[in-house]
């Protein structure tokens, strides 16, 4: 599957054309006649998703601790889940039996 070709990639363009063409030109029966195309397609929308994901994800770090001060504000409480996991007996307890359980 792949996204819809309706929506604009300007990246895949010539990609989405050639398949379009192709699958217009050849007899329906002929279903692997348009596969070389579909597999540079599907690449072409690989690299443009990796790199909207990139965009999107470039400041997470801020955007994580921005969530954790919002996080420690609306709780009350001056502690990250990092550091509020570190006191938690009840968790550590779990820690050390699942590493106790993976060592033998």
């Amino acid at each position: 599957m792949h996204p819809p070709l309706d929506r604009p990639h300007p990246n895949c363009q010539k990609q989405i054309e050639a398949l379009r063409h192709c699958q217009e030109t050849r007899p329906a029966l002929k279903v692997w006649a348009c596969n070389q195309l579909k597999f540079a397609m599907d690449h072409c929308f690989k690299e443009e998703k990796e790199e909207m994901l990139k965009e999107m994800n470039k400041d997470i770090v801020a955007r994580r601790a921005e969530e954790e001060a919002q996080a420690a504000i609306s709780t009350g409480t001056n502690m990250t889940f990092e550091q509020y996991l570190a006191k938690d007996k009840k968790y550590q307890k779990e820690m050390e039996n699942i590493a106790s359980k993976n060592a033998t």
